[in-house]
């Protein structure tokens, strides 16, 4: 994702809603070297705040390797998975 607004989005509206993710979502900032993502295109993924780059999982060992920076933490978002298996049961 290549704005904070949209990664929050996701973090907070899905990720922290999740049992698959242990009801946790992070925000997280880092620099990838230029030339390993000019291969990739951003795309659109909904309003003009969703843009992301698709990478493929095949390419993950390659991104890590081209990755410039500490891995910042910049927000946290941990849901109550007791209220949201609560609410999933009602009818």
């Amino acid at each position: 994702m290549l704005t904070e607004e949209y990664a929050i989005q996701i973090a907070r509206d899905w990720n922290a809603k999740d049992p698959q993710t242990g009801f946790q979502g992070y925000v997280t900032r880092f620099c990838v070297r230029f030339s390993f993502l000019q291969k990739y295109e951003v795309r659109r993924v909904g309003g003009r705040a969703h843009l992301e780059y698709w990478i493929p999982a095949e390419d993950l060992d390659a991104l890590n390797d081209n990755i410039l920076s500490e891995i910042e933490v910049l927000h946290e978002f941990h849901g109550d998975a007791v209220a949201d298996s609560a609410d999933a049961s009602r009818p």
